[in-house]
């Protein structure tokens, strides 16, 4: 069981070319599975059948796990009993005749317009006074806001995926897929403002190309960027605590609200399917009729 998780592993890795935060939830999700056969008696993954699938889905169910998180895990066997068929480890495949839980769909939060013009205020007044590191959390932040890019796509640009002369970032996503975004204005200067005043100061021979580092030279993490998107939320009264993905939904949000079309959203944020930008018109028809509710004198 511990060898075929660990090939499924690398398969993730090395096939799929699934991202770091997938295959480490796929991982923990497929090792609970197949402890959950192990305590069913079945000592190897061919022992992992339709009834091993759906009693360890009705235990997670009963623990009262979300919606989301049980779609999640069914995925995870699906594709782990697909590839344990493929590579001989299994007879069939058992996922194949598993139902799909249907996962809850929330409406994500957003800032105003005006509440993100009033965090990137702050981050430029912060910036005046925190030396190199408020440069970068200035660039981080307008990066973010004027890109919709993810977290883990932040920390992994260069310097060299910023072109200037079209003014757009490279960015290479889920599945190693790569795409330009464009970036405003104000975002361009605040990287340039970084890369003269703020970065020589901080890097060290391991910062490598890396376009963010942390405050000891090396490539900036996930965790340093949540850290830094939260803090400047909080000096910004009223403005939800919402996390670097909260800035990708506001960046969504504020694009429809503009007028944009959902094939272009979808194509800056990278989605695979509409389906998922869809879910970006819901946010904003919920704050049409919240207006109207407000406003209209017969709502």
């Amino acid at each position: 069981m511990a060898s075929a998780r660990d090939e499924f592993v690398r398969h993730l890795r090395a096939e799929r070319g699934s991202s770091a935060h997938t295959v480490r939830a796929y991982a923990s999700d497929i090792g609970g599975l197949l402890e959950h056969a192990r305590r069913m008696g079945r000592e190897d993954p061919a022992g992992v059948d339709l009834a091993v699938l759906r009693s360890w889905l009705a235990l997670q169910r009963s623990s009262g796990l979300a919606r989301a998180t049980l779609a999640r895990r069914a995925a995870a066997a699906r594709t782990f009993t697909a590839w344990a068929a493929r590579a001989g480890l299994a007879p069939a495949d058992a996922g194949a005749l598993l139902a799909t839980p249907r996962g809850g769909r929330s409406l994500p939060g957003v800032l105003s317009q005006g509440e993100a013009r009033a965090v990137l205020d702050a981050a430029a007044a912060a910036a005046e006074d925190a030396g190199p590191l408020g440069l970068r959390d200035l660039a981080i932040l307008e990066v973010l806001y004027a890109s919709g890019i993810r977290v883990a796509e932040l920390c992994g640009l260069d310097g060299t995926d910023v072109d200037r002369s079209r003014r757009v970032v490279r960015v290479v996503g889920k599945g190693d897929k790569e795409r330009s975004v464009p970036l405003g204005v104000p975002a361009l200067r605040a990287v340039d403002e970084w890369l003269s005043r703020g970065r020589p100061a901080v890097q060290t021979p391991a910062s490598g190309p890396a376009l963010f580092l942390g405050a000891r030279g090396a490539r900036i993490d996930v965790r340093t960027v949540r850290r830094v998107v939260h803090a400047m939320l909080a000096k910004v009264p009223g403005a939800p605590d919402l996390g670097p993905h909260g800035l990708r939904h506001s960046a969504a949000t504020h694009l429809l609200d503009g007028g944009a079309d959902l094939r272009t959203v979808q194509e800056l944020l990278g989605h695979a399917t509409l389906s998922t930008t869809q879910l970006y018109t819901h946010v904003s028809v919920e704050r049409l009729k919240a207006t109207y509710q407000r406003a209209h004198p017969r709502a």
